[in-house]
């Protein structure tokens, strides 16, 4: 049955996967192996599929689906009112445009596939290896690689050249990582699979889990000469990743093509939308319902116009003997097609234009490029950019994202007893050691000599503990000693062990070696129990050289703290210290004891179900009643600049929560150090927050079942008193909020080790009796988080991470960013609005999943306060002048209709309206969309409450929308009725009249260019020589192709197609239609011009002036407070100038007489007087 449940792999064998048993249909009755081939396809088109699939995408959108719905109607000659080319044009271009960018992607992924599966690999073929493509393997083959050679699929490592069949992996193509990952081969297949003709014999099943995208997890068993083997991700080698530092290694092809990790991967993720994007789409769906109803009623004008007029004059009789009624609705299907350009065809095209132009901006911000490490800010996608303009929440990670990640080790206590004196000035000398690392810095010399004495047995015990318990890779480099760590905090333990001794020097399968003080030691490995984050610890069983068996652990202190015994002292380890601590202790175990334990150990380790939480139930009754021996603890510092951030980004009105998996002292102090938390702050903790919630829910179900449920009411505030609040929780107690699945877990972990766990009675008033209880304790937790100025939570997991996000999202309706550097930010990013990755020490997993990256937190200001607040204005302003001009433009159709019976003739010549949109009216729109700001960027990041706008969205709603509505009447108004009014008793220079139809267009569109060009420059903010030439530019275009077509040669050439023969050179050549043009465009301009003219001198709206003056008054208001209780730790630290001389000078200690009053000018902070603007 096991075919079924799980796959199975039968080495050197190609046949075995095209048994019956492994066939699956894929088309009708035909079949096919259900094992993927190698041969990978991420390319989306081939020759025979690009035009009908590309065309077939493209018309899933609603607007060009329409336009072809236009065409189609156009070329219906009882309903057309326009050529087809009028529709045609716009819609080819834009289908093509997006097409050629479709089909350079395509190729970039065609010559990407070819390439990689022609690669050459050799294989094991006829008892021999050979040289193969990547495409032409199979699952169940051999394969051998050799140094920087690529994994050609998933692969099971079964020996190498190094020792103990270790093999270096580079996985920087699978999650970024640059840092060497070993893996390891069994050791059975180390010792029996070295010769070409060994590993031609070997026929081992292996039976492993279904193809997934986890990157973190592997479960299989091999099943070989009677016995069976467990198999973890540690044996496995993924393709994406890179051979090095192996001179050659041999292993089986577990996974192929479309079903290995990497590939399972490239899925579609989530796609994110902003908020102006789904704005945009309800009010296209409302141009298009003003559509139809002005169709509508023109229609009915149409009928009744006929009914009256039309069927009584002789001369308007066309020979067709139709009802008023059906000359109606085919008016209306008329006007659909005069009126199409409400709905703006190429709006979207020049979005995504836009956007891509504000993405190239932030690429090239050298002042978001970190040299130290040559990293450039990255905008990893080109649909976001306005939202950067409307943040409301930011979610930051601690370690790596505030802090630098580059660990150092400050302190430890050992047996009661601290080491770690930070008040001496000299470093340690530790030339007495031979391994030491010269980067080490330590200043506390009692330990060193506590070491070299070897008279206190429990330090010995203390570093050799820290040499032993680790999974931290060796490699020699010229005579040094590099280690390769899975974290930078292992990483700083070990480097501080060897420099006190205690040197880690190599490891194999089943045994470590250390040098204990100059003395080398070689320890059996007997187990190893991995760190995980539901863990929080990490144990090694070893065999010393004397046959002793001991158990050490190493994790925090929640964790160690429950599995203590009674016996064990010197629990209260840094109770007071805020540094990233990590608690040391061991266990001695007796050969019976191990023996018994063994035996479930292998049994949990080739579960093939629930393998995990079978091995974690295992761990636990060995990791019992241990024995404390200290405690570590390390110094993580600030990064440059984040405390000035985080202070500018509050005063824009974003709210920063800090989620992290530190301990609240440490988290708390941090706040305290980022000026996240200030003196002046009220903090919540865990417990006041549980009663408060507690409190809240008592009351609603004391209210009536219907009057709780339905009424809806703004809800009372939590903290009523005056003043600043905080709330600081752990994720303990945030499970009890989100009701997570782990609590279950628990019970369930608690009963299979005959445990009973504390059940909650249903009375109990802090649990919720149904769903809607449960959600309105959510939204009320969620309620009094936002009434704080901060939040941390502290000891949350990644998935807490992500549900804290979840829940401001779903409850508050906020733009949120999340922003960190870790693996275990991952989902945090990927739910958040707006993902930023830092590229910090973790890896470039976070910097993969996101949106935006960058190498500090601090260039998240200049991202948003800077490209953001720009990007935001500049799509507004876009937005709002292309509805505008579209209305101006075509509206112009809706007035003739009623002096042309209501006939759906057009006002323009079709020429015109084929090109106003793409070539007249176009680039001076799309600059002002790319290129404008209202103030520079310094000023941007001084006066940060000109974000607020962009957090309110008062830049682009539907308050704006129908403002560009009504100007656009209004302006399509004045177009019209001047010209008419102009023509209706005109008489020319030579004595003809020029009031012809044709002319009236002319003058019409002429006066419509004019307009919307210098609309646009009304309406820019920043000009250059670019947008300068755009302007004028558009308006020659138009003159020049409109001579060019009104002349007689193109007129001789396409006599059916171009009517306006000479119209042009004979209107404008007319003073009196000249002063029609100017009266027309000027009125238009008017209303405009006084409008700004008041809005800037009468109702300033963002008035520079305003903000400096609340700038410095901020200033005065804050002045040192006394009295008031102040965290500082050597934890984090900014490298800015701290309050030392403060401190020293005794000014904020000493009480002043009582008669003296405070003169300003002696203020401790100097106000810097305001720059003049």
């Amino acid at each position: 049955c096991l075919p079924f449940l799980f796959p199975e792999v039968k080495a050197n064998d190609r046949a075995f996967c095209n048994l019956p048993e492994f066939q699956k249909k894929y088309l009708l009755c035909l079949k096919k192996s259900k094992y993927a081939g190698n041969g990978i396809k991420t390319y989306k088109y081939n020759a025979l599929t690009f035009i009908p699939l590309n065309l077939f995408e493209q018309f899933k959108r609603a607007a060009n689906l329409y336009f072809l719905a236009l065409l189609v109607l156009q070329i219906i000659p009882e309903i057309t009112t326009l050529p087809w080319y009028t529709t045609l044009v716009p819609l080819v271009l834009v289908l093509g445009i997006t097409a050629i960018k479709d089909l350079v992607d395509d190729l970039a992924r065609h010559r990407m596939d070819n390439e990689i599966n022609n690669r050459k690999c050799e294989v094991l073929l006829d008892g021999r290896f050979q040289v193969s493509k990547w495409m032409n393997i199979h699952v169940g083959d051999v394969v051998r690689l050799k140094k920087n050679d690529h994994i050609p699929a998933d692969i099971l490592l079964l020996s190498s050249s190094n020792p103990n069949s270790l093999c270096y992996v580079e996985t920087a193509e699978l999650d970024g990582e640059t840092n060497l990952k070993f893996k390891m081969g069994l050791k059975v297949t180390d010792e029996r699979l070295q010769e070409e003709g060994q590993l031609a014999q070997f026929d081992a099943m292996i039976v492993c889990e279904e193809p997934n995208n986890r990157l973190d997890k592997f479960t299989g068993t091999m099943r070989w000469r009677k016995e069976r083997f467990p198999l973890d991700l540690d044996n496995m080698m993924l393709r994406g990743c890179r051979i090095r530092n192996t001179d050659e290694c041999h292993g089986l092809v577990i996974f192929a093509g479309a079903d290995t990790k990497i590939m399972r991967n490239g899925g579609k993720t989530r796609f994110k939308r902003t908020k102006i994007d789904e704005l945009m789409n309800y009010m296209v769906y409302t141009i298009f319902v003003i559509l139809v109803l002005l169709c509508a009623g023109l229609a009915i004008g149409n009928t009744f116009w006929y009914e009256e007029v039309g069927s009584k004059a002789w001369y308007l009789y066309d020979g067709k003997d139709q009802t008023a009624s059906y000359r109606g609705f085919l008016s209306f299907w008329g006007y659909i097609i005069v009126l199409n350009t409400m709905v703006p065809i190429s709006l979207y095209v020049s979005v995504e234009v836009i956007r891509l132009g504000q993405s190239k901006f932030i690429n090239w911000d050298l002042q978001m490029y970190y040299q130290e490490k040559d990293t450039p800010a990255k905008a990893r996608t080109t649909t976001l950019n306005e939202q950067l303009g409307q943040i409301e929440y930011i979610f930051s990670d601690k370690t790596g994202t505030l802090t630098q990640n580059i660990m150092a080790f400050k302190k430890c206590t050992i047996a009661g007893h601290t080491f770690g004196k930070t008040h001496l000035l000299h470093p340690v000398d530790f030339t007495w050691n031979k391994y030491a690392d010269r980067k080490f810095e330590y200043l506390d010399h009692s330990l060193v000599v506590c070491i070299r004495s070897k008279k206190d047995k429990d330090t010995l015990e203390f570093f050799k503990l820290l040499s032993l318990c680790h999974t931290v890779m060796v490699e020699q480099k010229e005579d040094e000693l590099v280690y390769q760590a899975a974290s930078p905090d292992e990483g700083a333990l070990v480097t501080a062990a060897r420099n006190f001794g205690f040197v880690f020097l190599s490891r194999t399968q089943d045994t470590i070696t250390i040098s204990e003080m100059d003395q080398e030691m070689t320890y059996e490995v007997l187990a190893l129990l991995d760190f995980n984050s539901d863990r929080k610890r990490m144990s090694i069983i070893l065999r010393f050289p004397d046959g002793r068996i001991r158990l050490y652990c190493k994790g925090a202190d929640t964790v160690i703290y429950e599995r203590l015994s009674p016996n064990s002292k010197h629990k209260e380890i840094f109770a007071n210290e805020t540094l990233r601590t990590l608690c040391l202790c061991y266990k001695d175990i007796s050969k019976q004891e191990f023996d018994a334990w063994a035996k479930k150990h292998k049994a949990a380790s080739v579960a093939m179900s629930n393998r995990e939480a079978a091995l974690d139930r295992v761990y636990e009754q060995i990791e019992s009643n241990l024995m404390m021996i200290g405690a570590t603890a390390i110094e993580d510092k600030l990064q440059d600049g984040v405390p000035e951030t985080i202070a500018k980004l509050a005063k824009a009105d974003i709210k920063i929560w800090v989620l992290t998996g530190d301990k609240k002292e440490t988290a708390e102090n941090i706040g305290y150090s980022c000026k996240l938390l200030s003196d002046d702050m009220q903090i919540h903790y865990g417990e006041d927050v549980n009663e408060k919630l507690r409190i809240r829910q008592a009351n609603r179900r004391d209210q009536p079942p219907a009057f709780g449920r339905t009424r809806k009411k703004v809800p009372d505030p939590f903290f009523p008193e005056p003043g600043r609040n905080a709330l600081i929780i752990t994720g303990g107690w945030l499970n009890e909020i989100l009701y997570e699945k782990k609590k279950k877990r628990r019970r369930l972990r608690l009963k299979r080790l005959g445990k009973r766990p504390a059940s909650a009675t249903p009375q109990d008033a802090a649990q919720p009796i149904d769903d809607w209880e449960k959600e309105t304790r959510q939204v009320d937790f969620v309620n009094m988080a936002c009434e704080c100025e901060a939040v941390i939570c502290c000891r949350v997991t990644p998935k807490q991470k992500a549900n804290v996000v979840s829940l401001v999202k779903k409850y508050k309706k906020a733009v949120t960013l999340s922003i960190g550097d870790g693996a275990n930010d991952v989902n945090m990013i990927k739910t958040a609005d707006i993902g930023v990755g830092i590229s910090g020490q973790e890896g470039m997993q976070a910097v993969m999943s996101s949106d935006y990256a960058f190498a500090q937190f601090r260039y998240l200001e200049r991202l948003l306060l800077v490209h953001g607040r720009w990007s935001y204005i500049r799509m507004c302003k876009f937005l709002r002048f292309f509805f505008f001009k579209n209305f101006a433009f075509t509206l112009v159709h809706f007035w003739y209709s009623f002096f042309n019976g209501f006939s759906a003739q057009v006002a323009y010549e079709d020429w015109f309206i084929t090109l106003y949109n793409v070539m007249y009216s176009s680039l001076p729109v799309l600059l002002v969309g790319l290129l404008d700001q209202d103030v520079n960027d310094k000023l941007s990041r001084k006066f940060p409450k000109l974000y607020l706008p962009g957090q309110q969205g008062a830049l682009f709603n539907y308050k704006n929308f129908f403002i560009s509505l009504f100007h656009g009447i209004f302006t399509s108004l004045v177009i019209f009725f001047i010209p008419y009014g102009a023509f209706l008793q005109t008489m020319g220079q030579n004595g003809e009249a020029p009031s012809d139809y044709q002319s009236l267009a002319v003058v019409m569109a002429s006066s419509l260019i004019f307009t919307v060009n210098m609309q646009i420059s009304l309406e820019t903010s920043y000009w250059t020589f670019v947008n300068c030439f755009a302007v004028l530019c558009s308006i020659a275009i138009y003159f020049g192709i409109m001579f060019d077509i009104h002349s007689a040669g193109i007129h001789v050439i396409f006599p059916s197609t171009f009517t306006f023969t000479g119209v042009a050179s004979n209107a404008l050549r007319q003073p009196y239609l000249w002063l029609t043009i100017i009266l027309t465009v000027g009125i238009t301009l008017l209303p405009v011009i006084c409008i700004q003219f008041l809005y800037k001198t009468i109702w300033p709206s963002r008035n520079r002036k305003k903000y400096e003056m609340e700038e410095v008054e901020e200033e005065k208001s804050t002045p040192f407070q006394r009295g008031r209780r102040s965290r500082r730790s050597a934890y984090a630290f900014s490298h800015s100038r701290g309050y030392a001389d403060l401190i020293a000078s005794g000014r904020s200690i000493r009480r002043r007489p009582a008669t003296a009053r405070p003169n300003p000018r002696d203020s401790i902070r100097e106000i810097p007087q305001a720059e003049n603007i």
